[in-house]
């Protein structure tokens, strides 16, 4: 079990609450602290959700969104920004304006991973349909790291994932989009394989796993990508970040505590050696 004695690295999590922990800003915390990264976080949404869907959204005035990245980013350095949902299109350019006036655009020595959140587990749309230019567009210019599953990478780029090779189509049409990198998860294939691809302008690297018989998987795209922007604020390089983000959400899924009458969450705290009395 891993004990936590030193903090290494920074990440600035920009995204929405989930009240039953399982996903959004409490997932993603829980991971990077898990990690051993520091976290810190602005919250674009209040959801109402728990295991069971997504019942409510509340969304937080883009003036307060700002002020808490304006007040994380004038304090404290940052090695690592994590974006996952943004609400509507005002929010999402208000996001990209707070990123650009910090100089995190464009700075190669501080990452951005965008998960773009679009539907939740049960349905309930997470972005609205007329925002989806603006995340397209937040793409071209802030050129991050993108985590979408196969469902988002349809919506992002209009190609049907039927294939391996649709899947490395779809991941290539991003990098022209913008994205530095992609990283695409292959978790709605209908195959007792699962394939989820790294893919660069230099290659595509590949981690195949067979898939868990299990409901319990709730909060596994937040997790992924808060994994994958704590290994990158250790400057662990990307290749290697993915592969360690990829094992730490399998081990989370293995190991989920199994609560809740809906898609369970995992469990974030595998690594930790957790006292008991």
């Amino acid at each position: 079990m891993k004990k936590i004695n030193k903090i290494s690295g920074t990440v600035l999590i920009i995204a929405g609450s989930d009240p039953s922990g399982g996903a959004g800003i409490q997932a993603d915390l829980k991971t990077v602290t898990s990690l051993g990264a520091y976290g810190m976080t602005a919250i674009t949404a209040l959801t109402v959700q728990n295991t069971r869907g997504v019942s409510n959204i509340l969304d937080i005035p883009v003036s307060v969104v700002k002020e808490q990245i304006d007040a994380c980013l004038s304090d404290i350095n940052v090695d690592t920004i994590k974006v996952g949902m943004m609400h509507n299109s005002k929010l999402i350019s208000a996001v990209y304006e707070s990123l650009k006036k910090h100089y995190i655009i464009n700075n190669n020595k501080i990452k951005i991973v965008l998960d773009p959140v679009m539907v939740a587990k049960g349905g309930h749309k997470l972005l609205q349909d007329d925002a989806i230019n603006s995340l397209k567009n937040f793409i071209v210019k802030c050129n991050p790291i993108i985590t979408p599953n196969i469902p988002e990478v349809e919506i992002l780029t209009d190609i049907k994932i039927n294939s391996l090779s649709d899947m490395e189509n779809a991941g290539k049409q991003l990098l022209a989009m913008g994205a530095s990198d992609v990283i695409l998860k292959g978790g709605h294939m209908e195959t007792s394989i699962i394939r989820d691809m790294l893919i660069s302008s230099q290659d595509i690297s590949y981690i195949n796993t067979k898939k868990i018989d299990t409901k319990h998987t709730h909060g596994t795209g937040c997790t992924m990508s808060s994994a994958l922007a704590a290994y990158l604020a250790q400057k662990i390089q990307i290749k290697i970040a993915f592969q360690k983000a990829h094992e730490y959400v399998q081990k989370a899924i293995m190991s989920a505590p199994k609560l809740g009458k809906g898609n369970g969450p995992i469990n974030h705290c595998h690594g930790i050696n957790l006292r008991s009395n």
